[in-house]
């Protein structure tokens, strides 16, 4: 029997609406008690609660303890369908008022993943009441520590056989860059690779009335800063996609001692490998050779292994957008290439799928705040459009021939 996603889509749409409350309470429990990367015990407990309850087999802690992997499988001859969404918040403190605020101190759901957890439980009774139209198995993935930044969630999940039987794999993220129930994707490459960096510059400390008798690690790192603009501005290609920044410095104790060192990190962003590499070594090279300049010594290690480009499946990507324009009230729009970086990225590695945005930004509900602010809020009426979509890439691709 062929799928009419047309209809589909309006069908599961209709029944988002219907289980909106649930969903919309299941993201505020969650945005109330937010957990950092690795410690997502309560949200895990949540989830598996909520999958068991639909009747989904659940395993916990594979490849990280907080992990929590779902599975719904028809017995009949299909594909396996992978719905991913992350679970970590971040160390801001909220500067929301909304009535379910972050409860815990310096900690705060300020990327969405709360959002990513409901809408995927939100997909998963979808397809649980739609189980008929499926074929083969979906796998509802739970993961941790997104956020991390290095090894992260997503590559303990694959070392730990997660991926092993998927045939295609899918993740939404919420974005206040984009209007509001507005889906966002590209073909190829679509998300940066982020390179983490420390310089530690040592100086030699002294009173600060007599700066010739220092080597003074402070001054270096503010030639520092201005120079490696250059890596961008005269050493990479300006028509490639690229940013390096530096985030923090760290020195001294009080306003008449130069101190022995400092210390800077910051970020290189790119979306070509060998562009990176230039990055890399020119930072390297420059910082060293201003210390040598001003006799210091200094030490630049880079993150090692950080999340790769994230590349979406170009074939996979043109059905999924193809899919999603059939959701009523929706847009679907293929954006650009953007600067940010996405653990995702390492199960388009493996196998076959899509990352996509889906927007949040909303004058009238205030949600006008960029990802990873301290005043971050989402348009919740967005959250039943997340749902379905997902459920219905899971029925449309678990059908694939």
């Amino acid at each position: 029997m062929s799928l009419d996603v047309r209809e589909l889509a309006k069908n599961l749409l209709d029944q988002a609406k219907e289980i909106e409350p649930k969903v919309i309470s299941i993201r505020r429990i969650i945005h109330e008690t937010p957990e950092l990367a690795y410690q997502e015990n309560n949200t895990a407990s949540l989830v598996e609660n909520e999958l068991k309850r639909l009747g989904i087999d659940v395993k916990r802690g594979v490849g990280l303890p907080t992990a929590v992997i779902g599975e719904l499988d028809t017995g009949k001859e299909g594909k396996t369908v992978a719905l991913r969404a992350d679970m970590d918040a971040l160390p801001i403190e909220e500067m929301t008022d909304l009535p379910f605020k972050s409860k815990v101190k310096g900690i705060m759901h300020a990327c969405g993943h709360d959002t990513h957890v409901a809408m995927l439980l939100g997909a998963a009774e979808l397809i649980t009441r739609n189980k008929d139209l499926l074929s083969g198995k979906v796998k509802f993935i739970f993961q941790p520590a997104e956020e991390e930044g290095s090894i992260g969630g997503a590559k303990p999940l694959i070392e730990a056989g997660v991926l092993n039987d998927v045939d295609y794999v899918f993740g939404l993220h919420v974005s206040n860059s984009y209007p509001s129930k507005a889906f966002i994707t590209r073909k190829g490459a679509f998300m940066a690779i982020p390179d983490s960096f420390k310089i530690i510059i040592r100086g030699k400390s002294g009173h600060a009335s007599a700066p010739h008798n220092t080597v003074d690690p402070v001054f270096i790192s503010a030639q520092i800063v201005t120079a490696l603009q250059a890596v961008r501005s005269r050493i990479t290609d300006p028509v490639q996609p690229f940013v390096l920044s530096i985030t923090t410095i760290h020195a001294g104790t009080k306003d008449n001692i130069i101190p022995d060192e400092a210390i800077m990190e910051g970020t290189i962003r790119s979306l070509d490998y060998k562009v990176r590499e230039k990055a890399i070594t020119y930072t390297k090279k420059i910082v060293e050779s201003i210390c040598t300049g001003f006799d210091a010594k200094c030490e630049v290690t880079f993150s090692q292994d950080v999340y790769p480009l994230t590349v979406n499946h170009p074939e996979v990507t043109g059905e999924v957008m193809d899919h999603l324009k059939h959701i009523p009230g929706s847009v679907v729009l293929e954006g650009d290439p953007i600067l940010g970086a996405e653990d995702f990225s390492r199960y388009l590695q493996v196998k076959p799928g899509t990352f996509i945005f889906l927007g949040t930004r909303n004058e009238n509900t205030g949600s006008i705040h960029p990802n990873h602010s301290s005043k971050f809020t989402v348009d919740e009426d967005v959250l039943k459009y997340g749902s379905t979509a997902l459920a219905l890439l899971a029925i449309a691709f678990s059908r694939k021939k």
